[in-house]
């Protein structure tokens, strides 16, 4: 079979339509994957420290805590803190490297469940205790205006 010879590339204006909703479909599927889609969850206020605070370089496991003092593990509310003791030993004895205890505490929690999470994780041996907290930004320097 013989392919034709005499078709031309096209040279003239192209349409704009396919471009428009090419580009209106982008706008849809970026608005839907960003913030403006509500993000089901707890809301924890981490307390706020003036500078930036060290972090580990260890596997870490975290745990919220919430004004109601509640605990949360991997997303879940946790209601029985036997289940929660029985969940984090799984984890430390299936990590073959030292793990982080991280404590997500709302800043108007209670501290005595916080205390008996920290006493949990001592017991179940992990590495390191943290009480997660949000740094504040830094001020902004006012500039020197000169007065020439």
């Amino acid at each position: 079979m013989k392919l034709p010879r005499n078709s031309k590339i096209f040279r003239g204006q192209l349409d704009a339509a396919p471009f428009a909703s090419v580009f209106f479909l982008l706008a849809i599927f970026l608005t839907l994957s960003s913030e403006l889609v509500f993000t089901p969850g707890v809301r924890i206020n981490l307390p706020e420290v003036p500078q930036p605070l060290p972090g580990t370089v260890n596997p870490r496991v975290v745990v919220a805590v919430d004004v109601a003092g509640q605990f949360y593990y991997e997303s879940l509310l946790v209601k029985d803190e036997e289940d929660l003791r029985r969940r984090l030993k799984a984890v430390v004895r299936a990590s073959p490297e030292p793990l982080t205890l991280e404590i997500l505490a709302d800043r108007s929690a209670q501290l005595e469940p916080i205390y008996r999470l920290m006493a949990l994780a001592g017991e179940i041996r992990f590495k390191e205790i943290l009480c997660v907290a949000r740094s504040q930004p830094l001020p902004k320097r006012a500039e020197r205006r000169s007065s020439e």
